[in-house]
């Protein structure tokens, strides 16, 4: 089932907590909302379960408008961020409980309980208490308690922000084949960039309740439309400049930067004097006797290196501004201390030239 959010608007008192969205997520996908905590990214997901009512727009299931019907009419699976278990009852009894609300037969929800059970990989504890589990599996029976209905879409509000960092890995793998295997249409809310880029077929991206961007984890990645997109999503240098020409269309261009003059590329938003941001990706950038032939070049002081297993990841001081540089697999060469002079570059075709905030509009949709 495909699920279409028309121009929602939702406010509280005076704050508008959610402006203006519109979105599609196609039947089967798994469709996430990122973005900072106050983004409006849970209000719109309680907005299409019909936990909150908007002050304007629609909100269609498979073309039907749901808008004004209450969550138990949507056929839906929601995992809510505490899980939302009962503790004094057993496994069995808390994915049972939307069953026998619904007046399903004992035989029926023994059948129907135990296949949950199973999709979860959780059968032989249906008889302990949630308190008995470990943080992965009580987020396992919520999901098996959302999945028993059958519903036509799941929801799910930062599932996984309880969990600590190595089960919190495992259970959205897990999360990710269970959805495949099901198909089942999938909205899906976090704050971490690293789970939505993981899980998710398609990202729309949100600040302070307006749409930034929508597309694949390797659009926003590789293609982010806005400085707040760029940033948020991964790490990013970003150099404030000035655009002083364009070439093939716009495509290339020229900027005079705080770390001096640059060359990138953009798109047809961009005009010579207009101000801007050029992002650079610490992995896209090399230092001392890698720095090659770049166009970009330039004259730095390392400030701190910062050794994570794989990588070695610099900051560097150019002419003021602090610039990141990701040194992988360094094995065993010597780490640059301190104080030491280098040359930093990085390739044309890797640095994006996107027009400042407030140049142009706020919100680019892409991918759609």
């Amino acid at each position: 089932m495909n699920i279409d959010i028309e121009g929602i608007v939702k406010r509280f008192g005076k704050l508008e907590a959610v402006s203006d969205v519109t979105l599609h997520i196609g039947e089967g996908e798994l469709f996430t909302l990122l973005g900072p905590s106050g983004c409006g990214k849970t209000t719109i997901l309680r907005v299409v379960g019909g936990f909150h009512r908007p002050d304007r727009g629609r909100v269609l299931f498979g073309g039907r408008d749901v808008t004004a019907l209450p969550p138990y009419e949507r056929n839906i699976g929601m995992v809510f961020q505490n899980y939302a278990l009962w503790p004094h009852m057993r496994i069995f009894d808390n994915i049972a409980y939307g069953l026998r609300l619904r007046r399903f037969s004992a035989a029926e929800i023994r059948e129907k309980v135990d296949r949950a059970l199973h999709l979860v990989n959780l059968r032989g504890l249906e008889r302990r208490y949630p308190g008995e589990l470990s943080g992965g599996q009580q987020q396992r029976v919520a999901l098996a308690r959302a999945l028993v209905l059958n519903p036509h879409a799941l929801l799910l509000d930062e599932p996984l922000s309880n969990l600590d960092a190595k089960i919190r890995i495992q259970v959205r793998a897990e999360i990710r084949k269970l959805q495949k295997e099901l198909g089942i249409t999938t909205l899906y809310v976090t704050h971490d960039q690293e789970e939505a880029l993981t899980l998710s077929d398609r990202i729309a991206v949100l600040n302070h309740g307006r749409l930034q961007q929508v597309g694949t984890p390797h659009e926003l990645y590789e293609k982010p439309q806005t400085p707040f997109v760029a940033d948020f999503i991964g790490i990013n240098n970003l150099i404030p400049g000035k655009v002083t020409a364009l070439r093939d269309g716009g495509r290339g261009v020229r900027v005079e930067s705080v770390v001096g003059p640059l060359e990138g590329t953009g798109d047809e938003r961009l005009a010579p004097g207009a101000r801007c941001v050029v992002c650079v990706r610490p992995e896209s950038a090399r230092i001392g006797e890698e720095a090659g032939a770049a166009v970009n070049r330039l004259s730095a002081v390392v400030s701190f290196p910062s050794y994570i297993g794989n990588t070695v990841r610099y900051d560097v001081d150019v002419n003021g501004f602090l610039f990141k540089i990701d040194v992988q697999n360094p094995g065993g060469s010597r780490e640059l201390p301190p104080g030491s002079p280098v040359v930093v570059c990085f390739p044309t075709a890797a640095t994006l030239v996107l027009p400042a905030e407030g140049e142009t509009a706020a919100a680019v949709e892409g991918a759609e």
